[in-house]
């Protein structure tokens, strides 16, 4: 193991569940093409994935002493991610994905029982120690921790996932304390526009990646860089969840070993390409060496220009 990454987020115990498309008709019965059960959530499928490409990973999540919470720990037991930062509350979350022919995707994320949770500080601050990142997710239960833990002087990285405003109100903690943001393009007016915007209110943020879904990647460095690298699909897209999450974590995973963002960033999109390929994307996760492998034998299309001008 090397780096060493602190994860805050949600595991939540999901049903992933196969249609035929969307809209999706009613009917009292529907058997379903395929159906799954799993663990994922953005907590613990970032931090499977970076635990996969050999980083020193300490996960700070909550899980609940209900069934769903048995098979959440199970699961962490068995990926090496069970550890003091596990936290225990009265119950666990879960969720339901409807995945279509296509590939897309469409969540019903049931976070109830763990929003209002008050995850100790003292907790994280210890799993801290030492560490060279500090991934803070949005789950509501982490936002209190994220103005103490930049006290700490550990960088912040976190993905906004849909955001649509560099003033966004519930985001501000993150923005205000984060030197790497990630979000996804889909609800960006125009993704080119988003990091001087960034940049130009939040004077720590280093680094600011956009994933641009079917269009790749972006990332842009304070220094006025910009590189895209193109998307890396699987000959069959089978499941998009989860797909942002491993696109922000193979990045961060790879940027903290080799300090390369344009290699990190080829590496995070041909990440994602290969998980959408699986029925349980976050269930599934390559290592260093095959990721490494991936890339040398096919480099993703990777173009560099300005996004200051």
């Amino acid at each position: 193991m090397s780096a060493g990454i602190v994860v805050a987020g949600a595991s939540s115990c999901y049903t992933t569940v196969a249609v035929e498309g969307f809209p999706l008709p009613y009917m009292p019965t529907c058997p379903p093409v395929w159906a799954d059960v799993g663990v994922s959530g953005a907590g613990v499928h970032i931090a499977r994935v970076q635990r996969r490409l050999g980083c020193d990973v300490r996960l700070c999540t909550v899980v609940g002493g209900d069934a769903a919470g048995a098979v959440i720990r199970a699961d962490l037991v068995r990926d090496g991610l069970f550890g003091p930062g596990v936290v225990l509350s009265g119950a666990s979350s879960s969720g339901v994905v409807l995945v279509g022919r296509d590939g897309r995707r469409m969540g019903f994320p049931h976070l109830t029982p763990v929003d209002g949770f008050a995850y100790p500080f003292g907790v994280l601050r210890e799993r801290a120690r030492g560490a060279e990142l500090l991934v803070l997710t949005t789950a509501r239960f982490v936002r209190p921790l994220v103005a103490p833990a930049a006290a700490l002087g550990v960088p912040i990285a976190v993905d906004l996932h849909l955001i649509a405003d560099p003033d966004d109100a519930y985001a501000r903690p993150w923005l205000e304390h984060a030197r790497i943001v990630f979000c996804s393009h889909e609800r960006l007016r125009d993704p080119r526009a988003w990091p001087a915007a960034l940049f130009a209110r939040y004077g720590q943020c280093e680094m600011a990646g956009i994933g641009l879904g079917a269009g790749g990647a972006l990332l842009a460095l304070r220094d006025g860089t910009l590189v895209r690298v193109a998307a890396a699909p699987p000959r069959r897209v089978v499941n998009t969840s989860g797909a942002g999450d491993a696109l922000f974590a193979t990045f961060l995973a790879e940027w903290v070993r080799g300090g390369d963002p344009v290699a990190a960033l080829q590496c995070a999109v041909l990440h994602a390409g290969w998980k959408i390929g699986h029925r349980l994307p976050a269930a599934v996760s390559l290592t260093a060496e095959r990721l490494a492998a991936l890339r040398a034998a096919a480099p993703p299309a990777t173009s560099a220009g300005r996004w200051d001008r």
